[in-house]
């Protein structure tokens, strides 16, 4: 879901960009500058998510909190582009609590995860 909300960003880049006859960059236009940051904050944020769930699922982790971890990103993402797209201050502020909140989330999981495991304490995946 994530992978399609990057795609579908940046088809919103590529429509603007043409029908506003802007080769490179922005060309000014504030809808576009709008656009092209939401397609890249996403990209920003997206990678280190995606690899935070990877080496939980790794590590063992339960599929709830892979879901969960997951969702929150998805959700905080959606809403910061809502935010930056329509330039709604209240979206973008929530969907940014809440990816970070959700990344910090995940690294924590990630460090109990690497410090149970270490420990034994965590059966090793099958």
């Amino acid at each position: 879901m994530l992978a399609l909300l990057i795609v579908w960003l940046s088809l919103r880049v590529i429509r603007m960009r043409w029908a506003k006859k802007v080769r490179l960059g922005d060309g000014g236009d504030s809808e576009l500058q709008a656009a092209i940051r939401a397609q890249g904050n996403a990209a920003e944020y997206v990678p280190l998510s995606l690899v935070l769930l990877a080496l939980l699922e790794l590590g063992g982790a339960h599929m709830a909190l892979l879901h969960a971890g997951g969702l929150s990103v998805l959700v905080g993402r959606l809403l910061h582009a809502r935010g930056l797209l329509t330039e709604t201050l209240h979206y973008r502020k929530l969907g940014m609590q809440i990816t970070i909140f959700a990344l910090i989330g995940l690294a924590l999981a990630n460090l109990v995860y690497a410090v149970l495991g270490g420990l034994g304490m965590i059966p090793p995946h099958a």
